[in-house]
């Protein structure tokens, strides 16, 4: 597989995590209890959410180091196996694949069986908040574990250890950042999270669907036909980067604008339903970000082209 397409699929992941049906109803208990006051204070006071913020950074990065860990043993178990791997690659591919046939159907009752760690009282300090993520990372198994295994089967086929600790790293970047966000925006994330909560079944069934596609890719080792695509979508990119430099640098800064334009009509709309200014930091961070990027394109300050056929034709460490 190819490794751009291996960083992609351990984010996506991480992401597919931080939505399942047993983490994303939790969350704002977790970050009342990370913080260590009560719901009604966290969404409320401004200076609180800054301090959980803090704390919930510690506690990501408490669970990052327990999975970047097992990233370094799964991408050494597969160096050491050698000749071996392919037979490796195929009770994984197997695995992972009944792993995500169970995400859809949930036939496999063994894996519902939660194993997390209670705790009395809130973690003190940044420490508590670094063991409180361990302790997550290493007792959350029934929705973390089948994504999870199937990113440590999808290391340890590789033969480069750095590469393996790398995808673990983007996998915990994926799982860690919606809390992040969830920590500083906290009444923004309770809004989204209440729209996501019917929805929660249909993200089970694409995490499964998911497992699935990356057991195929376990047991095809490769996708040559992908990479070729892949290769050559970059080589039409670079030639027209240079015949028509100002035509691509055109659609790439209405590209960025387009998102612009639909966070700002959406954002009227709503304005014009309630008759009233409202303040929403995380559509206006993005709104900002979008029209940067489009002004810098437009510019010729960056250069998006060059990007894409650097990631397209990029095979790793």
């Amino acid at each position: 597989m190819n490794p751009d397409l291996r960083f992609f699929a351990a984010f996506l992941a991480g992401l597919l995590s931080f939505l399942s049906p047993c983490i994303l109803p939790l969350i704002p208990s977790y970050l009342s209890f990370i913080g260590g006051i009560s719901y009604h204070d966290l969404n409320a006071n401004i200076e609180s959410r800054l301090s959980i913020f803090l704390k919930t950074l510690f506690f990501v990065l408490g669970f990052s180091i327990v999975f970047i860990a097992l990233g370094v043993l799964f991408s050494g178990t597969g160096i050491l196996l050698g000749k071996a791997s392919q037979i490796i690659n195929l009770a994984a591919g197997i695995l992972v694949i009944l792993l995500g046939v169970n995400f859809i159907f949930d036939f496999w009752k063994t894996l519902n069986i939660e194993k997390r760690f209670h705790f009395s009282k809130s973690p003190s300090g940044i420490l508590g908040s670094l063991l409180l993520g361990m302790a997550f990372a290493a007792g959350w198994t029934p929705c973390v574990g089948p994504i999870l295994a199937s990113i440590l089967f999808l290391a340890g086929t590789g033969d480069n250890m750095l590469q393996g600790t790398m995808l673990l790293t983007v996998y915990s970047a994926g799982l860690g950042l919606p809390f992040l966000l969830a920590g500083l925006f906290f009444s923004q994330f309770l809004k989204q999270a209440e729209k996501i909560k019917p929805h929660l079944r249909k993200i089970r069934i694409i995490s499964g669907i998911f497992l699935v596609l990356i057991g195929i890719f376990i047991l095809l080792g490769k996708l040559q036909k992908l990479n070729i695509y892949l290769f050559l979508l970059a080589n039409n990119l670079e030639e027209w980067r240079q015949s028509r430099p100002g035509g691509l640098r055109l659609f790439f800064g209405l590209l960025f604008t387009l998102p612009v334009f639909v966070l700002a009509y959406s954002y009227f709309k709503k304005v014009s339903a309630s008759r009233k200014l409202l303040f929403q930091p995380v559509r206006f961070t993005f709104m900002l970000l979008f029209l940067v990027l489009a002004v810098l394109t437009l510019t010729g300050v960056i250069d998006p082209t060059r990007f894409f056929s650097f990631w397209f034709t990029f095979r790793g460490i």
